[in-house]
């Protein structure tokens, strides 16, 4: 198994991708392929120890600037280290691409190189949100600004696949994103989703509203990417401030600062739940062949963990589950 990784992509790029490449090739029995300054990548992988590793550099001498636009930067720069990366998938001498760089640029090589699986009109990247109760899929988290019910549907489809085979959940509880639970709520593209995941053959549950995301009420919850985008990074700073606020609350008592040492000193598993690194990448659902893009911000944890998302999408053949399972419905 071997992944390919955009050495050059995030905003610690490329010494943070580099540290968690060779982190999880060590942990996680994996081959790597580095894409990027061959000379500055080479350096940091020698400095990490990395000799003797699984690691090949494929020198890409061109980067995709998070503010420069997707598709024309994709189509410019041929020798980016995303592109690069995507096309060695596209050419079998990888198996799944890594990339914390430009999520455009990331979807973009996706979509024009290694294409949309047959039946899947847009693809969706798929983002875990922890709940009280585990773990929550929420799709799509910002592919597609608008989408059609149809396009809603078949997230519900890829999302449903990803949660039983790599969060392990049994039967997956779909919901959909709504205003309310009633069944006739929100605009016609929300209502005629409704019935078609109600029509379909997943375990579909209903509408659930924005408080029941973290409740658990749903596995997979189904939305826009312009809908699911702020959700997500709304929680994302809901999570950094609320811990914020309260260092500054227990600042002003010391029996609160005495309590709060005595909390955080046994809470190591609560700051692993709401750490989005530990999730590493979201999974660009729907194109043919298995992208994971990680946050810009990741730094050598979140690409280890990153490296493992695409190693469980491989192991468990998710893009070939899709496929069957549109064959299945198409068939039916």
């Amino acid at each position: 198994m071997k992944i390919v990784v955009d050495a050059m992509g995030g905003d610690f790029a490329p010494e943070q991708i580099v540290k968690g490449t060779v982190d999880a090739v060590r942990e996680y029995d994996v081959s790597v392929i580095l894409c990027g300054d061959e000379e500055k990548v080479g350096a940091l992988v020698r400095a990490e120890g990395g000799q003797g590793l699984p690691i090949e550099i494929v020198h890409a001498q061109e980067v995709i600037g998070m503010g420069e636009p997707p598709v024309t930067a994709v189509r410019r720069k041929k020798n980016s280290s995303i592109v690069v990366a995507t096309r060695l998938v596209k050419e079998g001498k990888g198996d799944a691409v890594v990339s914390a760089g430009s999520t455009g640029a990331a979807m973009a090589a996706a979509l024009f190189i290694l294409g949309r699986i047959k039946g899947i009109d847009r693809p969706a990247i798929a983002s875990i949100i922890p709940t009280v109760k585990g773990l929550t899929l929420l799709i799509d988290v910002g592919a597609n600004a608008t989408c059609t019910p149809e396009n809603l549907y078949q997230f519900g489809m890829m999302g449903s696949i990803y949660a039983e085979k790599i969060m392990g959940i049994p039967t997956p509880r779909v919901g959909l994103l709504n205003i309310g639970e009633e069944e006739g709520k929100g605009n016609e593209t929300v209502q005629e989703a409704y019935e078609l995941l109600k029509n379909s053959a997943l375990n579909f549950i209903g509408n659930v509203e924005g408080r029941d995301i973290t409740a658990g009420k749903a596995d997979v919850i189904v939305c826009e990417g312009f809908v699911g985008n702020v959700v997500l990074k709304f929680g994302e700073g809901l999570a950094r401030d609320l811990l914020q606020m309260i260092k500054e609350e227990v600042k002003k008592d010391f029996l609160a600062r005495l309590g709060a040492m005595l909390f955080f000193s046994r809470a190591r598993g609560l700051r692993r739940r709401i750490d989005h690194r530990e999730y590493g990448g979201a999974p660009l659902l729907g194109v043919d062949g298995v992208c994971i893009i990680a946050h810009g911000s990741s730094d050598r944890v979140a690409v280890k963990n990153a490296i493992r998302v695409a190693k469980e999408c491989l192991e468990n053949n998710v893009n070939g589950l899709i496929k069957e399972t549109l064959m299945a419905v198409e068939q039916s």
